[in-house]
Order: C-alpha cells, then sequence, then structure tokens
C-alpha cells in the first residue's frame, strides 16, 4: 500500500509540473523536457527548504543576518521558475537564475568569511546550470557572473574590507556541512536534469527513426541514399517490390550498374547536380528488374527526384525517390500512337480530297464538254465517226467514274466489316486469261508486254470469282501503270499444298523502302525520285488487301526502286475451311525480269 501510495504521490508531482510547463514548450518533447526540469530544480528545492524554517526556528531560535539572507533567497528560485512558466522565455529564466545565484552567494560569502566560507562552493554549480540551457551566450554570461564576484570578494578580502564573520565555529561547521550537503543535492539534481534531458532527446531520436523506417518501409517508392561520387548507402525495403531484389543487393555501384546503359548520364548528371549545386533534380531512365515470373531480366521506366541531404557534412550526400512509372509510359506511348494514327487519318484525308477531286474532275469535264458539243453537234457540222469518238469518250468518263465510285464503297464496305464474299468453286486460269485479255489493249498501248504464267495443278478453288476479278485488274492495271514502255508485266500462279499463290511482276519504277510499310493504306500512293504524276485514287491496293483478307489471304509486296516491283497473294484454296496464313516464301528484292521463262503471252 504504501508502494502504491508512492507512486500516486510522484504521479500528483510528475502531473502537476507537466502543468507548469508553458503551452509554447509542449510543442518540442525536448524543449518540454526541459522547462519542467528547470522548474522542477527550482521550484521543489526552493519550497523543501521553505518547509524546513519551522524546524530551524524550533532548534535554533531567531536566525541570524546569514540565514535570514539565505532562507530570503530561496524565494528566489521560486519566482524565476513562476516566470518561465508563465512566458516561456527559457534563456531569460537561465540568466535570471544564474544572476540570483551569484548575487546571493556573493552576499553571504561576504559576510561569512570571503574566498574561505563555506558558500564559495556553490560559484561552481552557475555555470554547470547554465550549461541545461544549451545556449553558448547563457554559459559565457553566467561564467563572466562568477568570474567577475570571485574578483570582487576577492579583492575587497586582500584590502580588509570585508566584515569579519559573526558566526561561532559550531555555527560555522553546521553551515558549512548544510552548504556542502546542499550543494550536493542540488547538483545532482541538476545532474538528474540532464538526464532527463537527454534521455528525452534520445527518445525523440528513437521515435523519429522509427517513424522513418516505417515510413521508408511501407512506402511503394523506393528510397536511397547516395554518396558524393553515386554509390547507394541505404536503400529502403521496397527495393524487393521495385526491383525484384533485397535492398542491400543495391548498395555501392550495384543500383548504377541497373540503370540502362543509354540511361547512365541522366542518372549521373541528377545525382551530381543535386549533390553540388544544393537543388532538387529529376531524371527518368529504364532499370533492369529481376523478373521472378520467368528468370528474365526486365526494363521498367523509373523517375527519380534527388535532393541534398541536410547536414551530412563535406561529403554531401544525396537522397532520392525513385518511382516506377512504367504504367505511365504506356500510356504516354498510347497517346502518341493515337496521336500519330489522328495524324495519318489526317492526311489519309487530306490525299482522298486530292486524289479524288482530281479524279473527279477528269472525266467529268469530259463528259460536259463533250456532251455540250454533241448538243450543238449542227453548228459544229459533226459527222457520224465524230459523234462516235464523241459518245466514246462520254462513256469511257462515265465508266472511270463508276470504277472510282465502286473502289470507294467497296472500301469503305471492307473497313466497315459489310462486305461479303460469295465462295463457289472456279477454275482459275481461264479467269486469268480473260483479266490478260481484258488489260492486253491498255498494255499494248503503253508498250508493255503483258503475259501469264499458267503452270498445271492449279485448276479450281473456292472463292469469291467476283473477287478474285477484282483483284486481278487491280494489280495488272498497277503494274501496268507504273512501267515505263519497253517493260513487262507478269502474273503467275504456284501451288503449294492447300494454298495458293498468285503474283504480279513488273518492270515497273519500283517503290522505296520507306514506302513499303504503308502500301496497301487507303488513299496512299508511293512515290520516288524515278517517279512522275500518275492517275489514281490509292485505293487498288487497298481493296486488293482487304479482299485477300476477307478469303482469308494475306499480301505481301516486295520492290527495288528503278527494277520493279512484285506483289504476291497466299490465298487459300478453299476459302471457306482455310487455315493459318503461312509466311510467304519470296525474296526481298523483286526480281529484274528480262526473258521469262516458260511462259504464254494470251492476246
Amino acid at each position: 500500500m504504501s508502494a502504491l501510495r508512492e507512486n500516486a504521490l510522484i504521479g500528483s508531482v510528475s502531473s502537476y509540473l507537466d502543468g507548469l510547463v508553458h503551452p509554447a514548450a509542449t510543442v518540442d518533447p525536448v524543449v518540454f523536457a526541459r522547462h519542467r526540469a528547470f522548474i522542477a530544480t527550482r521550484l521543489i528545492p526552493g519550497l523543501v527548504a521553505l518547509s524546513a524554517l519551522p524546524l530551524f526556528l524550533a532548534f535554533q531560535g531567531v536566525p541570524g543576518l546569514v540565514e535570514t539572507i539565505a532562507f530570503g533567497w530561496l524565494v528566489l528560485p521560486i519566482a524565476i521558475a513562476t516566470f518561465l512558466s508563465r512566458t516561456g522565455a527559457y534563456q531569460r529564466a537561465h540568466l535570471f537564475s544564474a544572476v540570483a545565484l551569484t548575487g546571493i552567494v556573493s552576499v553571504i560569502a561576504a559576510l561569512s568569511g570571503g574566498l574561505t566560507s563555506f558558500i564559495v562552493i556553490w560559484f561552481a554549480l552557475v555555470p554547470a546550470e547554465a550549461v541545461l540551457s544549451g545556449s553558448r551566450r547563457v554559459v559565457n554570461s553566467a561564467g563572466a557572473m562568477v568570474v567577475g564576484a570571485v574578483g570582487v570578494i576577492g579583492a575587497l578580502q586582500m584590502t580588509g574590507a570585508l566584515m569579519p564573520t559573526t558566526l561561532g565555529s559550531a555555527h560555522l561547521a553546521v553551515a558549512a556541512f548544510a552548504s556542502v550537503a546542499a550543494a550536493v543535492i542540488y547538483a545532482v539534481g541538476l545532474a538528474l536534469s540532464a538526464v532527463m534531458v537527454s534521455r528525452a532527446g534520445e527518445e525523440v531520436h528513437s521515435v523519429g527513426e522509427q517513424r522513418y523506417r516505417l515510413l521508408a518501409e511501407n512506402m511503394t517508392d523506393l528510397i536511397t541514399c547516395h554518396s558524393r561520387n553515386g554509390a547507394v548507402v541505404f536503400a529502403s525495403p521496397a527495393a524487393e517490390r521495385v526491383v525484384g531484389v533485397p535492398s542491400y543487393a543495391l548498395h555501392g555501384q550495384n543500383l548504377f550498374d541497373r540503370v540502362h546503359v543509354a540511361d547512365r548520364p541522366a542518372y549521373l548528371s541528377a545525382l551530381s547536380i543535386a549533390a553540388s549545386r544544393n537543388i532538387e533534380a529529376a531524371a527518368e531512365f529504364r532499370l533492369r528488374r529481376e523478373d521472378t515470373v520467368d528468370g528474365q531480366p526486365s526494363f521498367i521506366w523509373m523517375e527519380m527526384r534527388s535532393r541534398p541531404l541536410a547536414g551530412s557534412g563535406d561529403g554531401q550526400q544525396v537522397v532520392s525517390v525513385l518511382r516506377d512509372v512504367s504504367e505511365r509510359k504506356q500510356h504516354e506511348a498510347a497517346v502518341d500512337s493515337a496521336r500519330e494514327e489522328a495524324d495519318r487519318a489526317n492526311e489519309a484525308r487530306g490525299r482522298f480530297l486530292a486524289n479524288v477531286s482530281h479524279e473527279l474532275r477528269t472525266p467529268l469535264n469530259a463528259i460536259n464538254g463533250f456532251s455540250e458539243m454533241l448538243m450543238h453537234e449542227e453548228a459544229m457540222r459533226l459527222d457520224q465517226a465524230r459523234r462516235h469518238e464523241y459518245a466514246t469518250l462520254i462513256r469511257d468518263s462515265g465508266e472511270h467514274l463508276l470504277n472510282l465510285v465502286n473502289s470507294i464503297l467497296d472500301m469503305s464496305k471492307i473497313e466497315s466489316g459489310h462486305f461479303e464474299i460469295t465462295p463457289e468453286p472456279f477454275a482459275l486460269p481461264p479467269l486469268v486469261a480473260q483479266c490478260v485479255q481484258m488489260m492486253d489493249l491498255k498494255a499494248s498501248s503503253a508498250g508493255v508486254a503483258l503475259t501469264a504464267e499458267l503452270p498445271d495443278g492449279v485448276e479450281e478453288v473456292v472463292g469469291d470469282k467476283r473477287a478474285y476479278r477484282q483483284i486481278l485488274l487491280n494489280l495488272v492495271s498497277n503494274a501496268i501503270k507504273f512501267t515505263k514502255a519497253g517493260g513487262s508485266v507478269t502474273i503467275g500462279l504456284r501451288r503449294d499444298g492447300g494454298w495458293l499463290s498468285l503474283s504480279v511482276t513488273d518492270t515497273g519504277i519500283g517503290i522505296a523502302a520507306k514506302d513499303l510499310p504503308r502500301l496497301g493504306s487507303p488513299f496512299f500512293q508511293a512515290r520516288s525520285s524515278y517517279d512522275r504524276p500518275y492517275d489514281g485514287t490509292g485505293l487498288g491496293l487497298s481493296v486488293v488487301k482487304g479482299l485477300a483478307e476477307l478469303h482469308g489471304g494475306r499480301l505481301e509486296i516486295t520492290s527495288q526502286v528503278g527494277r520493279g516491283t512484285r506483289v504476291t497473294l497466299r490465298m487459300p484454296m478453299d476459302c471457306e475451311a482455310h487455315g493459318q496464313v503461312a509466311p510467304l516464301p519470296v525474296a526481298a528484292t523483286a526480281p529484274v525480269i528480262d526473258k521469262p521463262q516458260e511462259e504464254r503471252k494470251i492476246a
């Protein structure tokens, strides 16, 4: 029970002292501990000493001058503690305490034998007490006060200006014992106060470290600390989640070794700027990550923000926060791709308007002009041959317009998924021969030799006959259009198991390598330094590509500028039961056709 009472009493006193601390000092735990210790070392000894005054009067009677001054001085520490509790001015309170203690010790020393007085030991406690303030100015001021007081008392004692003590030997012995005992107790109190302040600082430091470590351990971002040469001296546990390795595996130059070779200058530059210029720096780089799924390393995009670490001395350290921004990079890439796609769409629209307007204007002008002439045939005195020629030109222009509209409608249906093919079995060689006959006049007019290679074994295929005819006519027409006079165009057929290779090879102007990937895009026409303006909307290959894909086939183009082009279609023999399209066994560049062997020209 007595222990409980004692603990309750100590708890009550501790709570009372906590309540005396000024509110401004309660924010920082270390400052709070200092204020609390100052108040305790002034308030408690003063109250205890004052409570002993009745006992002193009972045993010693009326106190003398020295005893009266000593008991009167006990009121000053209580007043100073009250001052600190009311104002929170910690350094000024220490200065007042040093002045009060130096003053009372000086007065008692002057009245009790000077420097040989029993009270002189208290001079040593003045600067020791000032140390708790943590202020060099307070310590220097307290030391100067003590030195000045000792000098004055010594000078007065040497000149004989001090009054002789009136205490007897018995009283001097009691006073000396009381002075030394009180000084020791007071020194112990100061030491305990210093221990309390130091422990409070250690606890705050420990709590802060634990808090920051807990924060670092639970952050999804990787936190690293670098020395001046960039070596990692600390890495947070997030390394396991971000990089796939333990944090110690990044120490030294191991983090640098994981940075992509092309991005290492940016990584080192950010660390150097943060360390040398004392400012924040940022960098983005690729970092090798150990993939725990298949054991193969992969690169992720990291964003690193570095800033100098305060208080790291001459060897400036840098703390960095690394964040995985791979998902953001993917979004940016998707946005860039969408932007490029939109730009291509705008470019295609521009080409469409330019090409279609030209293709429409030419036949429409011909139709309007020749129709106007036929309307005034009497005035113009047109004979039958001239009227027949004009009517033929009007019909050809109308057919050209019809073909143009059909190509646009077909391309629109193919892209929207509304174009339907009607598979049926039919003989392919007669269809090729028919297309050659249809295009022979155009080829002869252009001075181009049109031939077809029709080997045995390719008889009947299952597909849309109309689509096959349109594919052949578009490919042959394009080949003739881009082949100079004296050149040749060859149609080839070859069966490979369940697949058919249909190719159209010319010796025309060829296509630049940079344009090959874009062929087949609507309204695109390749041009080169060998090229000249050609009529057309650029829809031919787009329609061919779409029709081939509807059959489960695939289009491939090989070409060499100035030497010719080969367009090859890999088509299933039966489009209703086709499998996956196999790679086409064609050369990287089109061969030059000098004298086709085993060919059969169809006129």
